[in-house]
């Protein structure tokens, strides 16, 4: 493979893309005022994208290199896509926290405390949860778990992706 072709320009558009849709999804749930709401909608259609773009950019890769990429490759063009992505969602998640809406971490915290009152647990073990979720709920540390959650289903979610797309100069022959 002497004329391979270059993952990174790739990396960076579908990552520019990848952050773009997930920027407009949080950009429209906030406009339907579903922005406190995690539901399994919001997280399947996250993952749906996820996967949308990573093979958009495996199949990129693999047009650009005469139709080969190894698995390797495909993780990191996956990978890659989906980090750029999350980066730049993360920026957005930041400006809106900070500047468009300032009392959003409160209001998430007023919605888990509803959801714990709802399960049925006492006064003291809500009290509890709600202190233990503080040290979890800054905007750093929103940031560093998207960045690890992203981090990990990007790997797998290119891994197996990876996997049956590649196709080596040997299986060719």
């Amino acid at each position: 493979m002497e004329n391979q072709a270059n993952s990174k320009g790739i990396i960076l558009n579908h990552g520019l893309y990848y952050g773009l849709a997930s920027v407009l999804i949080s950009v429209l749930l906030y406009v339907m005022g579903k922005h406190l709401e995690q539901g399994l909608v919001s997280s399947l259609l996250g993952i749906g994208i996820m996967i949308l773009f990573i093979v958009l950019a495996m199949k990129k890769f693999k047009t650009n290199n005469n139709g080969f990429m190894s698995w390797g490759q495909g993780v990191k063009v996956g990978l890659g896509t989906i980090m750029v992505g999350v980066v730049i969602a993360i920026i957005y998640q930041q400006i809106f926290i900070n500047f468009i809406e300032p009392d959003f971490m409160n209001q998430l915290m007023e919605v888990q405390q509803q959801q714990l009152t709802d399960a049925g647990l006492t006064e003291e073990q809500i009290e509890a949860q709600m202190e233990m979720g503080k040290n979890f709920q800054g905007p750093g540390m929103m940031a560093a778990f998207a960045l690890l959650g992203a981090a990990f289903l990007g790997f797998v979610f290119s891994a197996i992706t990876a996997a049956i797309m590649k196709k080596s100069e040997e299986e060719a022959y």
